[in-house]
């Protein structure tokens, strides 16, 4: 199994945080800032050895930042993890803002006057950074680098640094050369009007030398820093612990590899040697911009060079991608199949996701492939679980599927060819008309997303409302964003595209995006439906003068039908479901045996309308 279902519980937390106010009088310090995040920012969850926020507080979210001060302790989340935090932490300790209308600097610009904040410059982005200077400028308090992260000098027994293998990922799953990415970094770079740039995430450095790895759960990627000049040969930092002879061989043509320690030398000398250095403000941690200033360097502040290629996917990626959810849907399909077949009560959320994961396993063994991982902690919540967005199952808060529930899994898969990412709500057992009702409107937005036809031009801010309308209309909404960027064997989670009020980067054809509206009643149920799509070339309809964009639906697993009030929905609306559901029995369906065959042929029947 890749995922734990053990209770880890933080104990001693009014031990550690009393241990931190220590550290913090010994430097002369009023507050210190504690991000979930690690060195190279991004919102997968760090390396055991980076968890600092964990250790600390106990809360295990993907995004979140604490503000210990010396009365009073904070921690900000987003709305998504409203009911986890309170959860997993003491509230006799700390209290609790929500993100973004109350970001640490808006707090600190209301109540920081004269404090001194301190910092660990290598958490924190360039962007984030110049905020909180700003606000505590504005009050007379100020913002203080400490030499050493005052969490890592109280943190007894803290884990080592990951030294998972490095593995090459070949030109048929990429579609391009790592020396043609590289080539086109080139490019960009000199286009930003720079002549270098360092690269933090392991996203970028991983796509850019096709390259994957260990070192981060769930995430195949070796934690790493690149640094990428017009004039000489690429920089790799990596752990040389990670490579294999075949590994080394092949990056040693492509460029130099250097310790991770080296780094912020060899920063000192770029900046030193006149290049005019490219980074991304919200991606770059600020200890690499100060390091850079006063090295003398010139900094041009752009967007890192490879988050919109590696976002538009080549056609072997494609390719890739769509055999992994038809792998992906065999393994759905016989899950919800043998789920179906279980009385109420006889499973719970545990026992679900192992099967589900045990299914994955052994669906990509029988098609001469290999469940490298699972995408995320798979959430599996039935009941009220359900109810919390990012839930994650343990020994503890695991409940039974009971007759009249709402039963929640969203789960995704590592393949070597693709990475996906699915969540279906079923009925268990007879469930009231309410949840039904919720369920249809829900279905609704999926669907209006599903089915849009767009101009070039329009950005996920533009269309993010079509899932969303139906909820509005009966006084219903979701407080997390519509869809996210997937990555193709990498991150479940990849920008710059983006499905929400602030989705700002215009949609092109080959990025791929998941579509995934929902519903969540507090302590009662969770609705969610989710399917990955491809931004695709759309023929522009008779009469109409624009270029068009439209979707191409990745994911292939059935809808609930126990679930739906056909009576809400529009023509069209049903002749989609119909039509999806009869490509996801025609593409599945040879591929399962007679029992999940007549499962599936049931719960892709048309919908009467």
């Amino acid at each position: 199994m890749f995922q734990s279902f053990e209770l880890n519980v933080v104990r001693n937390v009014q031990l550690r945080i009393e241990r931190l106010r220590i550290e913090m009088a010994r430097v002369g310090l009023d507050g210190f800032l504690v991000p979930h995040g690690s060195e190279h920012q991004g919102t997968c969850m760090p390396p055991l050895n980076a968890q600092r926020l964990i250790w600390l507080t106990g809360f295990t979210g993907s995004s979140g930042i604490a503000l210990i001060l010396k009365d009073k302790a904070i921690i900000f989340i987003d709305g998504r993890y409203t009911l986890q935090v309170r959860q997993q932490t003491d509230a006799t300790i700390f209290s609790y803002e929500n993100l973004p209308s109350t970001s640490p600097a808006i707090w600190l610009e209301h109540h920081g006057a004269g404090l001194k904040i301190g910092f660990d410059a290598w958490l924190h982005t360039i962007s984030e950074t110049l905020c909180l200077r700003n606000a505590l400028d504005t009050v007379g308090g100020h913002l203080i680098e400490v030499e050493k992260n005052l969490v890592d000098i109280i943190w007894d027994g803290r884990p080592n640094a990951p030294i998972g293998q490095v593995t090459l990922q070949p030109i048929e799953f990429t579609g391009r050369t790592a020396q043609e990415k590289l080539s086109e970094m080139q490019e960009a770079i000199t286009a930003a009007g720079a002549s270098a740039t360092i690269l933090t995430d392991p996203s970028s450095v991983s796509w850019c030398f096709n390259i994957r790895g260990r070192d981060i759960a769930n995430t195949p990627l070796p934690l790493s820093f690149a640094i990428l000049s017009v004039r000489n040969k690429p920089q790799l930092f990596i752990d040389q612990r990670k490579l294999g002879e075949n590994e080394t061989i092949y990056l040693q043509k492509l460029c130099n590899i250097l310790e991770p320690t080296k780094l912020e030398e060899s920063v000192q000398h770029l900046a030193q040697s006149g290049e005019v250095i490219l980074l991304d403000p919200s991606l770059t941690a600020e200890r690499l911009r100060s390091i850079t200033e006063k090295s003398g360097g010139k900094i041009k502040e752009g967007v890192d060079p490879s988050l919109l290629p590696r976002a538009i996917k080549t056609q072997a990626e494609l390719t890739g991608m769509r055999k992994a959810h038809k792998r992906d849907g065999v393994s759905l399909v016989r899950f919800f199949a043998w789920l179906a077949h279980q009385k109420p009560g006889a499973q719970d959320e545990i026992s679900t996701a192992q099967k589900l994961e045990e299914f994955r396993s052994q669906i990509a063994e029988t098609t001469n492939s290999k469940l490298e991982d699972i995408a995320f902690n798979t959430i599996s919540g039935t009941g009220p679980n359900g109810a919390i967005i990012h839930y994650q199952v343990n020994t503890k808060t695991n409940r039974p599927l009971m007759n009249g529930e709402l039963y929640l899994v969203d789960s995704g898969a590592q393949y070597r060819d693709g990475t996906t990412d699915v969540t279906r709500t079923i009925a268990i057992g007879d469930v009231e008309e309410e949840k039904k009702r919720c369920f249809t409107l829900v279905l609704k937005g999926m669907i209006a997303i599903s089915i849009a036809c767009f101009p070039k031009g329009t950005r996920g801010q533009d269309i993010d409302a079509l899932a969303r309308i139906a909820l509005w209309k009966n006084g219903f909404d979701y407080i997390h964003s519509t869809g996210h960027g997937v990555g193709s064997f990498l991150s479940v989670h990849e920008g710059p595209q983006i499905l929400s009020r602030f989705g700002k980067q215009e949609l092109l054809s080959g990025m791929i995006v998941s579509n995934e509206p929902g519903y969540y009643r507090d302590n009662s149920f969770g609705i969610r439906i989710e399917n990955l799509l491809v931004v695709q070339e759309a023929k522009t309809p008779t009469g109409g003068d624009l270029p068009m964009l439209s979707f191409e639906t990745l994911t292939l697993c059935p809808v609930d039908r126990n679930l739906i009030l056909s009576e809400l929905l529009s023509e069209e609306e049903c002749n989609w479901l119909n039509d999806y559901h009869d490509t996801v029995y025609r593409t599945l369906s040879p591929m399962l045996n007679e029992t999940d065959r007549k499962w599936l042929a049931q719960a892709s029947a048309p919908l009467d309308h």
